[in-house]
């Protein structure tokens, strides 16, 4: 493990190249030049880092580019503008294309025992309003955001905290932050790398006028006032979240800035003028001017994108919309159609779950026998061919057949239908009894309707669950399909009010040893299956209920033996043994895997990978493709368009 450590330092640790010296001579970027030109914004040369990140494109097999242009994607939800933190990718260490990590934002990181690490910031680097990025930012989340009980009540998140003790954060200069435990911390760094990143940074020039320690008390008053919320800390809170990027007045370090009014349909995101990155001729990143987001209905997506009226897609789009891409392809349009590989450890998942409030329905679930009955009464080949033309990979929900966990055994337990069997499970169960139309009844005599609520965004789930329910009807149970709103499913999931929900696999299927395996365990009530138990964990037991079933024990204690080992031979035996418990217990019932992601692309944007792994974690979907480095041919036309 020590050797491990080193040599990450070693890697996060390069020396990067200095543009303001021997580096590129940096270019003036033609959007800002105006600005410039007026005295509104300084040259480039003042605008970013002394030591930036020097992006190599000829190593990486990819072209110069051209500033300019406006790149064209469409999202379902007004909440999607945050995709533009997913996808824009701008972290203190990201995943490079091999899922290795290195520096970003960040100019180098120093990774002692595995428990200390020392951050070193790019001096001279700028929020997007032109204040400096400092160590101070760092402190302000600590200490006046992870540390203050009237915005965070729950006190600090949990990654600070390991084996019950409180991490330790320093600043030893405006260029220098330590994050410390007693104990090593593998996950310190894969969580920054995160496509939903802890920022452990605010803009603290900004929200200091939002926080009562810092703002003059009748001004916040006003400010309290005028959003209409009942607090200065509901205040702070509303004007501060990173992620949701919904928030225009709140300086970013990502690649684009959201320019937006919060109530229109179209959403513009313009260049960051002092984003830390540059090409080696001393062009600076984006190189795309801006980017428009358009919200429209789900449905619609597959269409517009047919119709040309996209540069990039991916989201919204799923395999059975292969089709009309490709004959819009073929019909002249001016795009390709990729098909991506997908991360996700399985296309669609049901979850039973096993935090129901119906106490009946409840200890059903939790017989493995009806969980394994329910996945042996899955006509998965018959899905595959009627959805994915038999493209996908049929089995449950395990490691993919690219990760060097893969088993077969897992993929393939309780996955081949078997009728019989599955009626033998039940009968076993003693749910012998039925009603007149053939339901089996429940130990209290209700008929067995199993309710899975779905988001209603995704047509192959819905089609799937169909075939589904003819043959969970032979095995004696009516499946009941109800769409919802994806915040309210996820409420009602939370809540512990479904019974079970469809949706993806675990976002990371292409785990390797050194990959943290808590998602395996109940450590996070966005896995369906378990809500409450991981609302436990990540409150600290202030919310949700501790696991009381002891295979979901056994997952914690095993992710607690691979936090607390330093041998990859260990690390690896306890990836086998966890994926081996889901594949026995079948908490989640995978149904397929595997299928091909299309993505839309126009003609003329450039250095798109033809061929890429579309995951949200780990990955953040384009981000790990950086897409600060797409450009247009000819980006003029483009802004004509």
């Amino acid at each position: 493990m020590r050797k491990f450590l080193l040599a990450l330092a070693a890697t996060l640790a390069f020396a990067p190249l200095a543009a303001h010296s021997d580096g590129p001579v940096l270019q003036e970027s033609s959007f800002w030049a105006q600005e410039v030109n007026a005295g509104n914004l300084p040259h480039v040369q003042d605008r970013i880092p002394s030591e930036p990140l020097v992006v190599d494109l000829e190593a990486k097999g990819r072209s110069f580019g051209r500033q300019g242009g406006t790149l064209r994607t469409l999202i379902s939800r007004t909440k999607d503008v945050r995709q533009m933190v997913v996808y824009g990718y701008a972290r203190l260490v990201g995943y490079q294309p091999d899922y290795t990590l290195a520096p970003d934002i960040l100019a180098a990181v120093d990774v002692e025992e595995g428990r200390k690490f020392t951050l070193h910031l790019r001096p001279g680097h700028r929020w997007s309003d032109g204040m400096p990025f400092t160590s101070a930012d760092f402190r302000y989340w600590w200490e006046n955001v992870a540390n203050d009980p009237d915005i965070t009540p729950s006190g600090p998140p949990d990654f600070m905290i390991v084996d019950n003790r409180l991490g330790k954060v320093t600043f030893p200069d405006e260029h220098t932050v330590v994050f410390e435990w007693q104990i090593p911390n593998p996950n310190f760094l894969p969580l920054l790398a995160q496509a939903s990143p802890p920022f452990i940074y605010r803009p603290a020039h900004y929200l200091s006028q939002f926080h009562k320690k810092f703002a003059d008390p009748d001004a916040l008053v006003e400010k309290v006032k005028a959003a209409r919320v009942k607090s200065w800390a509901a205040l702070h809170n509303k004007r501060d979240d990173m992620y949701k990027f919904d928030n225009p007045a709140l300086p970013t370090l990502q690649p684009w800035i959201n320019t937006s009014d919060k109530d229109s349909s179209r959403k513009l995101f313009v260049r960051n003028p002092y984003f830390h990155r540059i090409d080696s001729r001393g062009v600076q990143l984006p190189y795309i001017d801006v980017v428009q987001m358009t919200v429209v209905g789900g449905g619609l997506i597959a269409a517009k994108a047919n119709a040309g009226e996209v540069d990039l897609q991916a989201r919204g789009l799923d395999f059975p919309d292969v089709a009309i891409l490709k004959k819009g392809e073929a019909d002249g349009g001016k795009y390709r159609t990729l098909l991506w590989a997908n991360g996700a450890a399985s296309q669609i998942a049901i979850y039973p779950n096993l935090n129901f409030a119906d106490p009946v329905w409840r200890e059903v679930m939790r017989d493995v026998r009806f969980r394994r009955a329910l996945s042996l009464g899955i006509d998965r080949r018959m899905i595959n061919r009627a959805l994915y033309f038999g493209l996908a990979s049929e089995g449950g929900m395990s490691a993919l057949s690219q990760s060097a966990l893969y088993n077969d055994d897992n993929t393939h337990a309780w996955s081949m239908m078997n009728l019989a069997h599955a009626n033998a499970l039940l009968d076993d169960m003693g749910l012998t009894d039925r009603t007149p139309a053939g339901l089996r009844k429940l130990p209290d005599g209700r008929p067995m309707e199993f309710v899975i609520e779905t988001a209603g965004e995704r047509s192959e789930e819905e089609n799937a669950l169909a075939i589904i329910a003819d043959t969970w009807r032979d095995l004696g149970i009516r499946l009941i399909m109800r769409p919802l709103d994806r915040d309210i499913l996820r409420n009602r999931i939370y809540a512990g009010r479904t019974m079970a929900s469809v949706w993806f696999g675990w976002d990371n299927g292409l785990p390797g040893p050194s990959t943290s395996p808590s998602y395996l365990a109940p450590t996070n009530q966005e896995f369906f299956a378990w809500p409450m138990w991981g609302q436990y964990y990540q409150t600290v037991g202030q919310a949700g209920s501790p696991p009381d079933m002891q295979p979901a024990k056994r997952l914690m204690l095993l992710a607690n033996d691979w936090n607390h080992t330093d041998d990859p031979q260990v690390r690896e035996d306890i990836w086998k043994r966890m994926l081996a418990i889901h594949a026995e217990q079948q908490f989640a019932i995978g149904v397929l895997a595997e299928a091909p992601q299309p993505v839309v692309v126009s003609n003329d944007l450039m250095n798109v990978p033809e061929h890429g792994i579309w995951a949200f974690d780990p990955g953040a979907h384009f981000g790990i493709h950086r897409i600060d480095e797409f450009y247009f041919q000819d980006p003029h036309v483009q802004v004509s368009r």
